[in-house]
C-alpha cells in the first residue's frame, strides 16, 4: 500500500528520508492526501478533505493547527516533544547570561561611542559602571513545566550552580527519572515565584496557562528578579511585566515574542522567535514526526498525539488490523466485537486506550475484513473513524 503525504511547509529532507519512495508520495501540491506535514503553517482557515487520516508537526506547539475540529474527525495530531529541548534549552542559557551581565544594554553602549581611541577609553571607563551584573551559582531559577525542555533547562541550570525549584503537577514519570534529584519541588505556582529570583516558563499555550504570570505571581517575587519565556507570548501578561520592570521589582525580561509594547524597552530583550531555530533542531523535528505518521499510517500505533492516546500493538502474522477512533463511552469496544463475531472473525489481539473525550481501539483478527463489515463499524454511533490495514 502507497500513501500520499502533503507537506505546508519545506520538511528537513532528512525527516523526509524516513518516508521511503516506493510506499511514500511526498509533495506541497497533492490532492486528497493520506496525511500533512506541517511546520508553521496555518491550517485553521484550510478546508482539510476526507481522505485526511493524520496531521503531524515537526515542532512541538500546534497552536497552528484546529485539533479540536480534527479530533471531532477521528484525526490524531502528532508533534514532536523534545526533539528541539537541547536548542531551547541552550537559548535559555543565554537569556540567564544575558540579564546577569546586561549583555545587550553594555552592547548598545559599546556600539553608541564615537571619538577616537582615547575618548572611547575613558567613556568606556566611565560608562562601564552602569551594566555591573551579578553571577548565577547560588541564585534561585524557578521552572515552570517540567516536560522535555523544563527538565533540560533545570539540569543545565543546576550544572551551572544555580538552586533550581521545578513545578509540574503533570510531570511523567520518564521526566521524573531524567530530573536531577537536587531539583527542588514547589508546592503550587505561587509558592514557586515567592522563592524565585529567576523565573523560566516551559508550558503550552492552553486556557489554563493563558496570563499565567500575572502581576500577582510578579509581585511574589524578590524585588529585582528575572523573567524568561520562551513558550508562547500569551503565558505571559506584558502589561503586568512592563509595570514591573518600571518599578524595579523586575530587572530584566527575557523572551522569543517581539511586541511594540516591549521591544523598545531598556530592560527587555525580544529574539524572534529563535527558540527551535537550528538545523539540528528542524532534522530532528522533522525525524521524530515523519517516524509517528509512518508508524500510524502503516501500522496504526500513536505515539506523541496532542488529541490521542498513546496506543502502540505489535503486529501478529497473517492478521489484518482495525483501528478504530470513538466517543469514549460505554460499550463502543463490545459493539465491535459483536459485529466481527457476527462476521464469523476471530479477535487475535486487542488493545483499547482512552484519553479525556476519545478512544482509541487497535483489534487485530484472523480473516478478511471487508468494506460492507468495515462499513458497519463506522456506523456505530459515536465511532469517528475506521480503517483496515
Amino acid at each position: 500500500m502507497s500513501y500520499r503525504i502533503q507537506t505546508l511547509n519545506n520538511i528537513s529532507l532528512r525527516g523526509l528520508e524516513r518516508l521511503p519512495r516506493d510506499r511514500y508520495e511526498v509533495a506541497s501540491a497533492i490532492f486528497d492526501p493520506d496525511a500533512i506535514l506541517v511546520r508553521s503553517s496555518d491550517m485553521h482557515s484550510l478546508t482539510l478533505p476526507s481522505s485526511v487520516l493524520a496531521v503531524a508537526r515537526a515542532g512541538a506547539g500546534t497552536n497552528n493547527v484546529p485539533v479540536a475540529a480534527l479530533t471531532k474527525r477521528g484525526i490524531p495530531v502528532f508533534n514532536s516533544p523534545g526533539a528541539n529541548a537541547n536548542a531551547v534549552k541552550e537559548l535559555v542559557v543565554a537569556g540567564l547570561f544575558l540579564a546577569a551581565r546586561n549583555i545587550v544594554q553594555a552592547w548598545d553602549f559599546a556600539r553608541a561611542l564615537s571619538g577616537d581611541d582615547k575618548s572611547i577609553d575613558e567613556a568606556t571607563e566611565k560608562g562601564k559602571k552602569d551594566f555591573a551584573g551579578f553571577e548565577l551559582p547560588g541564585r534561585t531559577l524557578g521552572v515552570i513545566g517540567l516536560g522535555a525542555i523544563g527538565v533540560e533547562v533545570a539540569n543545565v541550570a543546576e550544572r551551572l550552580g544555580m538552586r533550581v525549584i521545578g513545578y509540574d503537577p503533570q510531570i511523567t514519570v520518564q521526566r521524573a527519572w531524567q530530573l536531577s534529584s537536587s531539583i527542588e519541588q514547589a508546592a503550587s505556582l505561587d509558592d514557586l515565584f515567592a522563592r524565585s529570583q529567576f523565573v523560566s516558563v516551559h508550558v503550552p499555550l492552553i486556557d489554563a496557562t493563558r496570563g499565567l504570570v500575572n502581576a500577582a505571581r510578579i509581585a511574589l517575587m524578590a524585588k529585582g528578579g528575572v523573567l524568561l519565556n520562551f513558550s508562547r507570548a500569551p503565558i505571559v501578561d506584558d502589561a503586568a511585566v512592563i509595570a514591573a520592570l518600571d518599578t524595579g521589582q523586575l530587572h530584566a525580561y527575557i523572551c522569543d515574542f517581539p511586541k511594540n509594547a516591549l521591544k523598545g524597552h531598556r530592560k527587555v530583550v525580544t529574539l524572534p522567535h529563535l527558540g527551535a531555530s537550528t538545523g539540528e533542531a528542524e532534522e530532528n523535528c522533522a525525524v521524530m514526526a515523519a517516524d509517528t505518521l509512518r508508524d500510524y499510517l502503516e501500522n496504526g500505533n500513536i505515539r506523541h498525539s496532542v488529541n490521542f492516546p498513546d496506543a502502540h500493538l505489535p503486529r501478529i502474522a497473517g492478521t489484518a488490523r482495525i483501528a478504530v477512533a470513538n466517543s469514549n463511552v460505554p460499550n463502543m469496544v463490545g459493539q465491535m466485537s459483536t459485529l466481527l463475531a457476527g462476521a464469523g472473525i476471530n479477535i487475535s489481539e486487542l488493545l483499547n486506550k482512552s484519553r479525556g473525550e476519545v478512544a482509541y481501539t487497535l483489534i487485530d483478527v484472523e480473516g478478511a475484513v471487508d468494506l460492507a463489515l468495515l462499513g458497519r463499524i463506522r456506523a456505530i454511533d459515536g465511532v469517528l473513524s475506521a480503517r483496515v490495514l
